[in-house]
């Protein structure tokens, strides 16, 4: 059976960042649920860099979780704030990214989630060849600052950040090319990229066999897993245009779990036994987490 958790990031941005839900309330919640773990993303008001800056404090907000009976699956470093895709600096993100190594490291976290931090219209600004050696080329050196740190880095590709096509997601595993390097597949990205082409600069790039063949594509290379549904639409901003894939509940979307999970136990290549829930920017992430728990645990029991 599989551990499972749900990221943190879900209560403190998007539809929830004018009023989280705070650290204390979202972990005795998800105890109390049933869950395994919690997996943090590094924005405030929840446990972050800036905020827990000495390994005292650091240690109290392990301690902390463990003392509820649970453990944390991964980080989602907060890297928004830097330029990645558009400039020939890599200095502050490389530099941000470290931090965020050090406090995976003092937290007990293994895996460390990225993204390409830019939307695909950085392409009108910059070369698709540009882009694409621009970060690879920052990875490479993060790669290498995690393995330092012993920890996996787990990129995260989806419609909202630059470099979502099929082809691009295996150049870019290609370039970095490093052991400790590889993708999360999120069942709703993967759906948005290979059947939809959801925010694809130019030419819409999909898959005849949907997710499966991604996976299939993958092979070896997925290293973290996020579960969630896909109604094929993207979430919008605030301007109502297309932002990201939107993180549907169960039962509310279209994936077929029966087909796309056991290829993803055929096809990762997961360095533990975590499965996370993904209700990023849901607008009600809140009041349906329990419901997402029960739905993946029947998923757990049928395919865990």
């Amino acid at each position: 059976m599989k551990r499972i958790s749900i990221g943190s990031w879900a209560y403190t941005i998007g539809p929830y960042a004018a009023h989280p839900v705070d650290w204390d309330t979202v972990t005795t919640r998800l105890k109390e649920y049933g869950f395994d773990g919690v997996e943090l993303g590094s924005f405030p008001p929840h446990p972050n860099p800036k905020d827990q800056k000495t390994a005292a404090a650091r240690k109290a907000v392990a301690d902390g979780l463990r003392a509820k009976g649970l453990a944390f699956s991964g980080l989602a470093a907060n890297l928004w704030d830097q330029k990645l895709a558009n400039t020939n600096d890599h200095e502050p993100y490389v530099q941000a990214f470290a931090r965020n190594c050090e406090f995976a490291a003092d937290l007990g976290i293994r895996t460390i989630r990225v993204d390409t931090v830019q939307p695909p219209e950085i392409y009108e600004e910059t070369g698709q060849g540009a882009v694409m050696e621009r970060v690879t080329s920052a990875w490479k050196r993060c790669a290498n600052i995690a393995a330092e740190h012993g920890l996996l880095v787990s990129w995260e590709f989806e419609p909202g950040f630059v470099l979502n096509k099929p082809s691009e997601i295996m150049q870019v595993l290609e370039r970095v090319d490093a052991p400790n390097f590889g993708v999360l597949y999120d069942t709703c990205h993967g759906q948005m990229v290979s059947v939809v082409g959801a925010r694809q600069f130019g030419d819409k790039e999909t898959l005849p066999g949907g997710q499966v063949e991604l996976i299939k594509m993958l092979s070896g290379r997925i290293n973290h897993v996020h579960l969630i549904d896909s109604d094929d639409t993207c979430h919008k901003d605030a301007r109502g245009s297309d932002e990201t894939s939107a993180h549907v509940p169960f039962g509310d979307g279209v994936i077929n779990f029966d087909q796309v999970i056991p290829m993803l136990n055929e096809h990762a290549r997961l360095p533990d036994d975590w499965w996370t829930i993904d209700l990023c920017f849901w607008p009600d992430a809140w009041p349906v987490t329990q419901r997402c728990k029960e739905a993946v645990d029947r998923l757990n029991r049928k395919f865990g």
